[in-house]
């Protein structure tokens, strides 16, 4: 993973609307939620729910599936691991006598 698209990735998380979209999704687990449901519990206009994934979307942080005429948000786990671990893969790497925790 590029800093870059850590960097991209880390401000679409860096709007708190977002950050609770997200949350709302890596809590739903691997069943995700449909639109409806998030915007219920977001408590958000649909256009603008649909602004925040959209976001979320492009940077590959939530992934959709349309069944029917439900659309379902989940969350990308295996990009929220590799932001993780882009961030602690160096942990004091340049630090003299530092240990990693």
């Amino acid at each position: 993973m590029t800093l870059e698209r850590t960097a991209e990735r880390l401000e679409a998380l860096g709007h708190i609307t977002r950050l609770e979209i997200y949350r709302l999704l890596v809590r739903a687990g691997n069943d995700g939620l449909a639109v409806g449901d998030l915007q219920e519990r977001v408590g958000i206009p649909l256009s603008t729910l649909s602004h925040h994934l959209r976001k979320l979307v492009q940077v590959d942080l939530v992934t959709q599936e349309r069944r029917g005429t439900t659309l379902i948000c989940r969350a990308n786990y295996d990009t929220m691991r590799a932001v993780l671990s882009f961030m602690t893969e160096e942990c004091c790497a340049d630090a003299k006598g530092c240990k990693a925790a």
